[in-house]
């Protein structure tokens, strides 16, 4: 693609055979021992919302590999029930990724698994996942697979309720802005802004990002040193849920994750139908996750929902795509639904039956857009993926398909690449990137 050309929209027809064989490629050369890694420049060990991801893409060319996908991240659930989100290569040297097992020190913790992980988890996008994997290839051993993975499930979403409720309103908390998935949205700025660190700290490490990447594309210095000061803090209190309120310097209720949070128990419903277990519980609980995310995360002002920063107990300003995730929701009220709609559709973020432009992942009229900077306005189609399947869970057939052949689009343009820019859809980030490949195929399938 040339620099400035427009993605969408192509001028002639799209080469879909060798997008697939493209993607099935890069999983292919992804795959290691049991999982698929996100790329193998960045990051060479195994991701939690990653894995789930990927598993959609191997469902539709190789279902075992999609069992195996999940089955070997579950494998490193802790006995509280929380899925970590990195569980570390054994084979790599030490110093291969930052932050490695070193910083975390997971082995120093009670009901760790015997593999080196983080502490931190990802949006429960798990239970989807597995649903819709079975669903690609409804054969008796995805039945199978999936009724040994229910009860983690299960106690995956266990977790979330009754260890980070910090509130005590319904919603999850996050305690890390790598726990949204959307590491450096501009969502995080403010609740971040009271985290005290020290750019300085940095000189210690070695960070891999900016040797793999540009670093006026990646989180500053100072960003990275306040993750580093919030794992500190996590990590040095035993990675305990409890009293979290009394001093842990970031606590966000996110609506990506509490979207998540409420399609994981429709899906666990679906899961438990299928398996023989009563899906009543879970229906109940995704009522009430909906209710929740609501009353606390909706603002009327904007039509929009955004993160309640439990710190200062305000929604925090910056209208990212984060707003749109709730859509994935099949009860959101018809109203909420209108208004995200309508805020999908406004030129902050341009989806529409014929896209000009890839969906950004944040307001790309705000003063502070950066198109090239990480999850600060790059297009990523796992976004793309989550908003469209809202759009069709809520009968925008039309919007759906615009935003569909976008992100397909996208990849015939650039190639598997982790994110695009938003305006011209030049591949950015790591190249061969494993959930980029993966939802394409699944793309393709529909």
């Amino acid at each position: 693609m040339t620099a400035g050309a427009v993605p969408t929209r192509t001028s002639g027809p799209t080469d879909l055979a060798g997008l697939r064989r493209l993607a099935v490629a890069t999983l292919d050369a992804n795959w290691e021992h049991g999982h698929t890694v996100p790329s193998r420049t960045l990051y060479p060990h195994q991701w939690s919302w990653d894995s789930a991801f990927i598993a959609l893409g191997w469902a539709h060319v190789r279902p075992e590999r999609a069992w195996q996908e999940l089955t070997s991240l579950f494998r490193a659930q802790w006995a509280d029930g929380r899925v970590p989100h990195i569980v570390f290569n054994p084979a790599l040297r030490v110093g291969a990724y930052f932050p490695g097992p070193e910083l975390w020190r997971s082995a120093d913790v009670e009901g760790t698994p015997t593999m080196d992980t983080s502490g931190l988890v990802q949006p429960p996008v798990h239970a989807l996942a597995a649903l819709l994997a079975y669903r690609r290839a409804p054969d008796p051993a995805g039945l199978a697979a999936l009724r040994r993975l229910y009860p983690a499930l299960v106690a995956q979403q266990r977790y979330l309720a009754e260890r980070r409720d910090v509130a005590g309103d319904g919603l999850v908390c996050v305690v890390h802005p790598w726990e949204s998935g959307l590491d450096n949205s501009p969502a995080w700025d403010e609740p971040m802004a009271a985290v005290d660190a020290d750019p300085a700290v940095m000189r210690a490490y070695r960070r891999h990002d900016t040797a793999h990447a540009d670093a006026a594309h990646r989180p500053t210095d100072l960003d990275y040193a306040r993750y580093l000061a919030i794992v500190a803090a996590y990590r040095d209190h035993g990675y305990a849920d409890r009293d979290l309120a009394d001093g842990h310097p970031f606590l966000v209720e996110c609506p990506l994750f509490n979207a998540a949070f409420g399609a994981a128990e429709h899906a666990l419903a679906e899961i438990a139908a299928l398996t023989g277990a009563d899906p009543a519980a879970h229906r109940v609980r995704a009522d009430r996750v909906t209710e929740a995310l609501v009353r606390r995360l909706y603002d009327p002002s904007t039509g929009t929902f955004q993160p309640r920063d439990l710190r200062t107990d305000r929604l925090v300003g910056a209208r990212t795509v984060l707003g749109l995730a709730p859509l994935i929701l099949p009860g959101l009220p018809a109203r909420h639904v209108d208004a995200l709609v309508a805020e999908a559709r406004s030129p902050r973020f341009g989806v529409a039956r014929w896209m000009d432009r890839p969906l950004p992942t944040y307001d790309r009229t705000a003063p502070d857009f950066e198109p090239l900077r990480y999850w600060r306005g790059p297009s990523w189609l796992n976004i793309g993926w989550l908003v469209r399947r809202g759009l069709l869970t809520h009968g925008r057939p039309e919007m759906a398909a615009g935003l569909r052949r976008s992100m397909i689009d996208l990849v015939a343009g650039a190639g598997c690449h982790e994110y695009f820019h938003p305006d011209t859809g030049a591949g950015l980030g790591s190249p061969a990137f494993g959930w980029t490949a993966a939802l394409l195929l699944d793309l393709l399938a529909d």
